[in-house]
């Protein structure tokens, strides 16, 4: 695949629908809350049908989501890993060595005791779990739009995002698994490699059957017009996904509504920390800054359809973990682009500051 094919796959900004997720979001907890208040026979009988603890409509959506997401990723592009080695270094080491972690912490400090006595005692150890289960699955998918919003490298980002997916296939169970043990939540280790199979696995081998056909029946412009055809499929499936949620958590968030503005906080230090660091880490490095941004931004947003789809495999439509990750998809577009801003606003103080010696030894495609 050329690097123009790879840079014209990306999209080329943000789209309407893109743009105002979040009130399309928040539409959605309105409508999930009172179509739960109205019809809560039709949302118990939705619930009830699961085979080993997956919710058979809620998994159909999750599908239809991350499929469309997950045909943007070419795994060819990992041959060019090395062309951008201290960027894909800072963002593997946000991604997998501090940004789970660090939400544990966050987790545990905020919701578990500073924020306790505001939360239903029930649900804490769940709001901590949905926490880490959002932290732990960086972005796929919407960090594409991030990059070509911060005229970020195209090729870095379609490497890391190949590489971050291939990880996540054998990292992910391990790493919730061992937080949310530490978190003296039991841990049903059946259900999240059934989540991993179902959600990560089988949808990637799928997207790339998918995209191997069609980049051989018809090239780069078949694949193109499919992902418009599917981005609206994507993002209506997310939006659906949610109606249920909410269906199910209405009663707790309106006899509790400051539930969101709460876990919406460690979130977003989450998010400004390790977007922070990385890109600290990569200016200290003396990599470039279209490498830098998109690691920023990839290093800080979550793949935040898995994280709902493992939160529900895990603990059910109605649980506390499941509205965590909901509040992630509520502040993620705002967040991010605020994020953007910062990151093209700071272009010249961030080159000013590349060390002397990192100058001479940047990269060989610069």
């Amino acid at each position: 695949m050329t690097d123009h094919a790879i840079a014209t796959a990306e999209p080329t900004g943000i789209g309407f629908f893109e743009k105002y997720l979040t009130v399309w979001v928040a539409l959605c907890i309105v409508a999930g809350i009172a179509l739960g208040h109205l019809f809560p026979g039709g949302f118990q009988r939705i619930a009830a049908a699961e085979i080993a603890k997956v919710n058979i409509p809620v998994a159909v959506l999750i599908w239809l989501m991350i499929v469309p997401m997950l045909l943007r990723v070419d795994f060819a592009s990992l041959a060019k890993v090395g062309t951008y080695w201290r960027g894909i270094g800072v963002t593997l080491f946000i991604n997998w060595a501090v940004k789970p972690f660090s939400m544990a912490l966050l987790g545990w400090l905020f919701i578990g005791w500073l924020f306790r006595p505001y939360l239903p005692e029930v649900q804490i150890d769940s709001y901590i779990a949905g926490l880490i289960i959002l932290a732990a699955a960086p972005c796929t998918a919407m960090v594409f739009v991030w990059s070509n919003l911060m005229r970020g490298e195209p090729n870095f980002t379609l490497s890391q995002v190949a590489l971050n997916d291939a990880i996540m296939i054998v990292a992910f169970a391990p790493i919730v698994g061992l937080l949310l043990g530490l978190s003296a939540i039991t841990v049903p280790w059946d259900t999240l490699l059934l989540s991993v199979v179902l959600y990560i696995v089988l949808p990637v081998v799928v997207a790339q059957i998918v995209r191997r056909r069609l980049l051989v029946a018809g090239g780069q412009a078949a694949l193109g017009r499919l992902l418009g055809r599917l981005q609206p499929v994507s993002l209506i499936s997310l939006l659906a996904t949610l109606v249920l949620l909410f269906g199910f958590q209405g009663e707790q968030i309106i006899a509790q509504p400051t539930v969101i503005a709460l876990l919406a906080v460690p979130i977003l230090i989450q998010v400004y920390f390790n977007s922070g660091l990385a890109y600290l880490l990569n200016r200290m490095s003396g990599e470039r800054h279209c490498v830098a941004g998109p690691s920023a931004l990839i290093g800080a947003s979550n793949f935040f359809e898995l994280a709902v789809a493992a939160a529900i495999a895990l603990f059910g439509l109605n649980s506390g973990a499941a509205l965590a990750t909901v509040v992630g998809v509520l502040v993620e577009v705002p967040v991010m682009l605020s994020v953007v801003w910062i990151v093209n606003r700071s272009k010249g103080w961030y080159e000013a500051g590349i060390p002397a010696h990192a100058k001479s030894i940047r990269n060989p495609a610069e």
